[in-house]
Parts: structure tokens; C-alpha cells; sequence
């Protein structure tokens, strides 16, 4: 709880208000032996005017509304899928190892779009989810398609592993980082945007430590439309910045 409350503009602004303040009046002593007890006096009340306007402001900018993360659907989504990943274990060919992850990885947008198509409000990002959900719908099949029939090539590679565990740990913590307000289409955008740069990472590394012309072939058109989506994701938020408080 300290630590979500230390995570606040609240907290931010309330701190820089009570720094000035304290600055003004070790100033404010400081030039008293130099000035009159009424130029003083005037001073103090506006510092203390000032200060009030300060706060006004903080008050009527405090557009944006904070949801704690475990009371978020969103989060509890991508928490979901993170926790499945973990658990995984990753003693098989590279190529294995990367179709199994992404196929977690994949039901995890899919999980995630299934609850922006329902809750949310937005065109525009409900036409985003339907897109992501459609095409990993048709990369879920494939990959499993070629774990059925693929016949491995390599021993497990823990050079390749630690770049997956660390893409995860990664993941975890900037999901953690981003501000959830509970407004389904603007979560959805901050974590998708998340989720994609962690995919895009771990196909960056199957591209480097894999043998499969498939799974490479796979993942060089993961990175190309998981990038175009992100775009489409941060130009959205950019312009429904006001749907989250935003100026």
C-alpha cells in the first residue's frame, strides 16, 4: 500500500507544494531582519496564496483516477498468463520451447481482447482487439500444428532460456510500472502495448538461437505486425489522453 501511495501524482505534487512552502519561509526569514514587520506580513500571506493556488491547481489537474492493480480485470489477465509462463519448463529444442511459450503468450492477448470486446467502449480499440485476437487465433494453430509434427534438431539452449526468463522478468515489471485507470480501452492499450514488446522480444530471440525456417519465418511476422500494433496502440492513447485525465 506505502508503495502504491509513494507510485501517486498525489504524493509527487503534495511533496513539491510543502517544498515550496518550506523554502519560502526560510527565505521569508532570512529577509525579515532587512524588511518591515508590514512588507513581511504581506509577504507571508502571499506566499501562503500562492501555495492554496498551487494545490487548486493540483486539485483540478487531478484528472487522472488510479485503480490498485489486483482489483484491475486487465491486470489480473496478464498476471494470469505470467504466472502460466513461469511455469513452464524449458528443456526442449529452442524452436519447441518458443511455440510452446507463444502459445501461452497468445492466449494471453487473446484473453485480453476477449475483455476489451466486452467492457469496452472504444471502435477503434475494439477493431485493434479483433485483429489481434483473429490473427493469434491462426498463429495458436499454427504453432501447435508444428509441435505435432516438428522433429528437433537441438539440445536445450540456456543461452536461450535466460533470454526468455529475462523477457518475462521484463514484462513483469513494466506491467507493474504502467498506470491503470479501470477504463477497459485505455488498459487494454497500456498492457497490450506491454504484452507486444515482450513477444517481439522473444522472436527476436528465436531468430537467433532457433533452426526452424518455419519458426523464424513465424516470428519475423510477429515482430513486423506486433510493431505496427504497438504504433496503432500509443497513437490511440496519445489521442484519448483526455479519457484517462490527461491535458
Amino acid at each position: 500500500m506505502i508503495a502504491f501511495i509513494l507510485k501517486t501524482p498525489f504524493f509527487y505534487t503534495t511533496t513539491l507544494n510543502l517544498l515550496y512552502y518550506w523554502l519560502t519561509m526560510k527565505m521569508f526569514e532570512m529577509l525579515q531582519k532587512f524588511i518591515s514587520p508590514k512588507v513581511s506580513g504581506l509577504i507571508k500571506v502571499l506566499s501562503i496564496g500562492v501555495l492554496l493556488s498551487l494545490s487548486a491547481c493540483d486539485e483540478e489537474d487531478e484528472g487522472l483516477k488510479i485503480q490498485p492493480h489486483d482489483e484491475n480485470k486487465m491486470m489480473s489477465i496478464m498476471h494470469a498468463m505470467m504466472d502460466k509462463m513461469h511455469t513452464m519448463q524449458m528443456n526442449e529444442d529452442p524452436d519447441i520451447v518458443f511455440a510452446r511459450m507463444m502459445i501461452m503468450h497468445h492466449q494471453g492477448a487473446i484473453n485480453m481482447s476477449d475483455e476489451v470486446l466486452t467492457s469496452g467502449d472504444n471502435a477503434a480499440i475494439k477493431a485493434i482487439a479483433t485483429k489481434i485476437k483473429t490473427d493469434q487465433q491462426k498463429e495458436i494453430q499454427d504453432l501447435q500444428s508444428f509441435i505435432n509434427s516438428y522433429q528437433p534438431d537441438q539440445s536445450p539452449d540456456s543461452k536461450f532460456n535466460m533470454e526468455l526468463m529475462d523477457s518475462m522478468e521484463k514484462s513483469d515489471r513494466q506491467s507493474d510500472l504502467q498506470v491503470i485507470t479501470g477504463d477497459t480501452d485505455h488498459d487494454f492499450a497500456q498492457l497490450m502495448i506491454v504484452h507486444h514488446q515482450s513477444a517481439i522480444e522473444n522472436a527476436r530471440a528465436v531468430q537467433e538461437h532457433g533452426t526452424s525456417t518455419f519458426i523464424k519465418n513465424m516470428a519475423h511476422m510477429m515482430v513486423d505486425a506486433q510493431m505496427m500494433e504497438i504504433k496503432e496502440l500509443q497513437t490511440w492513447l496519445l489521442a484519448n489522453s483526455n479519457m484517462s485525465g490527461g491535458h
